[in-house]
């Protein structure tokens, strides 16, 4: 009988080591290693992540550059225009030049404005070739405290005898964003018109001239005695 139970209890012994795996065996000599793993959040999807639907103030102020153009400049393309259609003056005929006055305003009245114009245009003609008359300068030169002037405004101190048959003239007129130029080289004997050009003037660069008879922004003007 003990033979018996012998024999039917090795069978079943054997049958449960078979069963348990290799790798359900705890060794307990080495140590655990613990890891802990860090939650990754879902990628988003949604654009306003990375760019805002909201629009963003921009507090900076902008300021223009200053502008590197002035009267010479437009001058200049005045008198390219005008020695397309240019006649009857050349290097032999004296030319002299005249302020420029505005349309609406009185014809004995010009403005700093006409007068630069004015001034440029008798650089423009010299460097062109034609021979120009300066009839404000005075046949002596009158020492003051204050300087030496050769010019004059005042007609008593020109000379009456002047060598030319040519002027250079011409009217402005106030248009929006600037100033209109009209300018033309008309005959002392026949009145005639032999040469004309007309331009623009930005307001921005008319403005850029200074007039010396300012006081903190306001113009001052001389009272009549």
């Amino acid at each position: 009988m003990r033979r018996l139970l012998l024999s039917l209890c090795l069978p079943l012994g054997f049958g449960c080591a078979q069963m348990m795996s290799p790798s359900q065996t705890i060794d307990t000599k080495e140590p655990q290693l613990t890891r802990s793993e860090r939650a990754v959040a879902a990628p988003q999807t949604n654009v306003s992540v990375y760019q805002s639907s909201q629009a963003v103030k921009n507090n900076t102020t902008f300021t223009a550059a200053p502008t590197r153009k002035n009267i010479n400049h437009y001058v200049r393309g005045l008198m390219q225009d005008m020695a397309q259609n240019l006649q009857y003056v050349s290097d032999k005929t004296p030319l002299a030049v005249s302020s420029f006055i505005f349309l609406d305003d009185q014809y004995n009245t010009s403005s700093l404005l006409g007068n630069q114009i004015a001034e440029s245009f008798m650089h423009e003609l010299h460097t062109f070739g034609v021979p120009v008359v300066d009839f404000k300068t005075t046949d002596y030169i009158r020492v003051t405290p204050s300087g030496d002037f050769v010019f004059s405004r005042d007609y008593l101190e020109l000379s009456q005898d002047q060598n030319f048959n040519y002027v250079l003239a011409g009217t402005l007129v106030n248009h929006q964003g600037g100033v209109l130029v009209n300018a033309r080289i008309i005959g002392l004997a026949s009145k005639a018109v032999v040469g004309s050009a007309q331009g623009f003037i930005p307001q921005s660069v008319v403005d850029a001239l200074d007039s010396s008879n300012r006081t903190d922004g306001i113009m001052l003007k001389q009272a009549s005695e």
